[in-house]
């Protein structure tokens, strides 16, 4: 039974943790000769997760907190595809391109601006370097619904897509005018489906909570428009209004936004509503239905988070492209450059469009350990942490278990010496819960404009 009075009590800025140490350690101190010596000593017995970024979009959506390019020229496009082409050449002198690839994830900006002669032949590049994707792998590509057709879906599922997902945020006309996105009911049916026409396994959805104008009773009618399509997963996203870090967000008139109140009145609807009609929860902010092979991921303890969000492929080297992409190694993160022309000046340069990173040291390790076994699996088994470390748990982590005693008072977890195992409230607090484990977290406690609040 969730408890929804202890949220606000837990309201405060903290990280997403799609990867630990966060972003904001990420630095220019891990240096390029590092970064490709560390690539050309992979594993070549490791799997690769492939991310390509596509980043353009005819225009701002408010809310977006991506890496975005805003245009409507073809050439800018065409351009890209280019330096996108040179990038995959350079990588390939680095890495062994001929390891099993078992997860490719189109994101952006907006994928499918590209035609469908462009995706295809974007794809059939990246599967010249890399030739070896698994059966069944999982191939996937965030997708506006205002931007795609018949053509592209095909190129799509001829290629191997097979997980697609679809930017809804919010139906309320009001709402989708006030974030610069309107997006009638009937335009994203119809591209859903077109999806299952093309025989995608997996055609899930986005809301976004806390978004101007947004109430209870405006958002459920959006549910109720949402679950006549019928998705297999919903994603619902607590709205981080961050406009010091994105500049569309200062077109968000602030007093507009919804009230913590009344987003967690929100929350506990759609969580009811959502269980109410046959889905399941996982974690903090996704829902699907009992079949899905996240739950049998959950069960087994194998579910894994990445910058995508939520996976059952674990285990794999993540490799970044294109602009401001993110990689992962088994000890590092690297990230490309943000700005486009510094993207194209290394690259035209003969390197890799790396611009800063970070090498995990042996605590930074550990803790990624427990924190993404806390956002995946909303426990940490100790017996297996200390085999596996050849390290105490209760020792090493005495100052955080302190900190997590006032989370076992209000019931949204259990702890004793053989694990800690999170309430189904407290997979709701997730991001609060790991917090304590982050030995960055006092250099960004005196901010309230680092991160956004976990409720």
């Amino acid at each position: 039974m969730l408890d929804y009075s202890k949220f606000l009590k837990y309201s405060k800025p903290g990280p997403r943790y799609t990867s630990y140490p966060t972003a904001l350690e990420f630095s220019a101190a891990y240096e390029y000769d590092t970064y490709i010596k560390k690539m050309e000593a992979q594993d070549s017995s490791r799997p690769l997760s492939l991310y390509f970024h596509l980043p353009f979009c005819k225009n701002a959506c408010y809310f977006c907190g991506c890496s975005v390019v805003f245009t409507s020229k073809e050439d800018k496009m065409l351009r890209y595809m280019e330096y996108l082409k040179r990038e995959l050449e350079i990588l390939s002198k680095h890495l062994d391109c001929k390891r099993q690839v078992i997860q490719m994830h189109f994101g952006g900006g907006t994928p499918t601006f590209f035609t469908a002669e462009q995706l295809k032949v974007i794809i059939d590049e990246i599967k010249s370097y890399f030739p070896n994707f698994i059966e069944g792998a999982e191939i996937s590509c965030e997708i506006d619904p205002r931007h795609i057709n018949e053509d592209q879906m095909r190129v799509m599922s001829e290629a191997g897509f097979n997980r697609v997902s679809f930017g809804i945020q919010d139906f309320n006309e009001k709402v989708q005018i006030a974030v610069h996105r309107v997006q009638p009911y009937n335009i994203t049916k119809d591209a859903m489906d077109l999806a299952r026409k093309y025989n995608m396994l997996s055609v899930n959805v986005d809301l976004i909570y806390g978004l101007p104008f947004q109430t209870l009773e405006t958002f459920k009618e959006t549910l109720a428009l949402a679950i006549t399509l019928n998705p297999d997963r919903f994603a619902v996203f607590n709205y981080a209004h961050v406009p010091w870090l994105k500049k569309t967000m200062r077109k968000i008139d602030e007093t507009t936004l919804p009230l913590p109140d009344e987003k967690l009145q929100i929350m506990q609807y759609t969580i009811d509503f959502l269980t109410s009609n046959g889905y399941k929860m996982i974690g903090m902010d996704h829902f699907a239905k009992p079949e899905d092979e996240l739950f049998k991921a959950i069960e087994k303890g194998e579910l894994h988070r990445n910058f995508q969000g939520y996976t059952t492929k674990g285990g794999a080297d993540l490799i970044g492209v294109g602009l401001t992409s993110i990689g992962e190694g088994a000890d590092s993160y690297n990230q490309n450059f943000k700005v486009m022309a510094e993207y194209e000046e290394a690259i035209d340069a003969g390197r890799l469009p790396f611009e800063r990173g970070v090498v995990l040291n042996e605590d930074d390790q550990i803790r990624q350990y427990v924190i993404m076994e806390l956002m995946s699996n909303f426990k940490i088994d100790i017996e297996r942490f200390n085999k596996l470390f050849d390290v105490d748990f209760s020792t090493y982590f005495a100052e955080a278990l302190e900190e997590l005693k006032p989370f076992a008072e209000d019931k949204l977890l259990t702890m004793d010496d053989k694990s800690i195992v999170c309430s189904e409230t407290g997979t709701l607090l997730i991001r609060n819960i790991a917090m304590p484990f982050d030995a960055y977290m006092h250099q960004h406690k005196a901010s309230k404009k680092t991160f956004s609040k976990t409720v």
